[in-house]
């Protein structure tokens, strides 16, 4: 169950990131939810999807705080 967790908000995060603050406040919702071996692999995947979309890039902050 919790690997559903995480792939759905992959897919949650890939349908918002047109929009810098949904996409901040779902990245937040998802690491107060996640379990920390889940936060870390999140943080992975989201170097490697925001490499092209600049505008995404302050969000990996989030993850670090």
């Amino acid at each position: 169950m919790p690997r559903a967790m995480l792939d759905y908000t992959k897919t949650i995060l890939q349908k918002v990131s047109f929009d810098v603050k949904l996409f901040a406040r779902e990245l937040r919702k998802a690491i107060s939810r996640l379990l920390p071996s889940e936060v870390q692999e999140l943080r992975i995947w989201l170097q490697f999807f925001i490499v092209d979309k600049p505008e995404l890039q302050p969000t990996l902050l989030l993850l670090k705080a």
